[in-house]
């Protein structure tokens, strides 16, 4: 089971992706092309925390490999890199978030990037099958 975790923010595009069971980003530079390359290279399996406009949390695990999508709602969601994500049914309050988790998306930001702890898997895997997964 991979061990790491990762904060997608998705502004733009949170409700499409948790209703869709996707995970996405856009790409307008040479920055952010890196970081769709560096989101491709994610194991499947891994955690992935993403949070809605209302601050609720969603916890998923990504699988399958990344595709484009270049349709009008993925485009106005900013998600026209893709991957599949199985997300929890029901937010996760916020009292049972990781710790490491609730940090990285207090310091804002728009990236996806990678979550540093060392419990915070463990922690995530433990949120996970709490809800039966």
């Amino acid at each position: 089971m991979p061990d790491a975790v990762y904060r997608a923010p998705m502004p733009d595009g949170v409700e499409r992706a948790l209703t869709l069971g996707l995970c996405g980003m856009s790409a307008d530079d040479e920055r952010s092309i890196r970081r769709v390359e560096r989101f491709e290279q994610v194991q499947d399996g891994s955690w992935i925390w993403t949070r809605t406009e209302s601050g609720d949390y969603f916890l998923g695990r990504i699988s399958g490999p990344l595709r484009e999508d270049h349709s009008a709602d993925a485009v106005a969601s900013s998600m026209i890199f893709v991957r599949d994500c199985e997300w929890t049914g029901e937010p996760v309050p916020e009292h049972e978030v990781p710790a490491a988790t609730l940090r990285t998306f207090a310091r804002g930001g728009r990236n996806f990037q990678r979550t540093h702890d060392p419990q915070v898997a463990a922690e995530s895997a433990s949120v996970w099958r709490a809800r039966g997964r």
